[in-house]
């Protein structure tokens, strides 16, 4: 039976430059977007609903994971 190994150091800056690459990357699509849509990014309650929708997945996902041998 193989050990399960932590993930290092080099693993964590890897995901961890992903996430900021990701936010920034939106960051920047948000602002070339038209106004209007702008609007609807920032004045509703949309970066919350993805936020709960992103969550739950996360959560799902980890529930139904096929236990390890």
């Amino acid at each position: 039976m193989a050990e399960r190994v932590a993930p290092g150091l080099r693993e964590v800056l890897l995901v961890a430059l992903a996430v900021v690459a990701v936010v920034l990357g939106l960051a920047v699509l948000t602002g070339l977007l038209p106004t209007e849509a702008q609007r609807v990014v920032f004045r509703t309650p949309l970066l919350i609903i993805v936020l709960i929708f992103g969550t739950a997945f996360v959560l799902v996902r980890l529930v139904r994971r096929p236990p390890e041998p």
